[in-house]
């Protein structure tokens, strides 16, 4: 049985593959926002003995490995975004549970983006010259803000870690994409904060991490077409106005 001209055992190995990816990022988790060496012998000797199993991540993991698979099929940005799939979602939960995102795993993205991006230049020098420009805008957008925020209100308007987030982004996805997470991030972030207030969930003078707000805009812009994503946004700026 063929599912998008893939054989159905496909997504059942992804899957088990993200099964498995999702589970040791629990581990990897709690290593990084301690600031602790990710493997080495702890791994073996307090992990995999006392290991509990984390539904929400491993299932979380698994589904975004198959759906990555049925769109992308068997390309090069399949590797690539299996590969940042775990890395994105342990910068949603670090951040969002101790408000920072470790340095070693945005530099760990930066190192992946910066392989595939020289990958796909030697065939083709604009997908090289994209990923640059995707890194200047991602990471000065980000900064721009941070800055006049600082000048503004006295304190910082959001962490350098979504600076640097945004921009080993920018490397990955290029000029258009890393706009488009850009825009997401701000109107997901803007509506969730609303309601954290309205609920008072969240009081005005509290923090609330915008990285995970960036790990969201992403996805969407990994998991979605591009042309729904521009029509349902093109709605919601022009408040339904715009005609195809």
């Amino acid at each position: 049985m063929y599912l998008n001209d893939i054989h159905i055992l496909y997504y059942f190995f992804i899957g088990l593959l993200g099964f498995a990816v999702g589970q040791v990022m629990n581990w990897v988790n709690i290593r990084l926002e301690d600031h602790e060496k990710v493997f080495g012998k702890e791994f073996f000797k307090n992990y995999i003995p006392h290991m509990k199993i984390n539904c929400s991540l491993i299932f979380s993991t698994a589904i975004i490995y198959i759906v990555l698979l049925y769109i992308y099929g068997w390309q090069i940005k399949l590797i690539e975004y299996l590969i940042l799939t775990p890395l994105i979602i342990s910068a949603f939960v670090i951040d969002y549970r101790k408000q920072i995102i470790p340095n070693r795993l945005t530099l760990t993205i930066l190192e992946v983006g910066i392989i595939f991006t020289f990958i796909l230049g030697l065939s083709n020098i604009n997908d090289l010259l994209n990923g640059l420009l995707g890194l200047i805008t991602g990471g000065g957008i980000f900064l721009i803000i941070t800055l006049i925020g600082g000048l503004i209100a006295g304190k910082e308007a959001m962490g350098f870690g979504d600076v640097k987030l945004m921009g080993a982004l920018g490397l990955m996805f290029g000029f258009t994409n890393i706009i488009l997470i850009a825009v997401l991030s701000f109107l997901i972030g803007a509506i969730i904060s609303i309601i954290l207030l309205l609920t008072k969930k969240k009081k005005t003078n509290e923090y609330i991490p915008f990285g995970p707000f960036i790990v969201i805009g992403t996805f969407i812009v990994m998991l979605v077409p591009h042309n729904w994503l521009l029509f349902i946004l093109l709605k919601i700026f022009t408040l339904g106005m715009f005609k195809v």
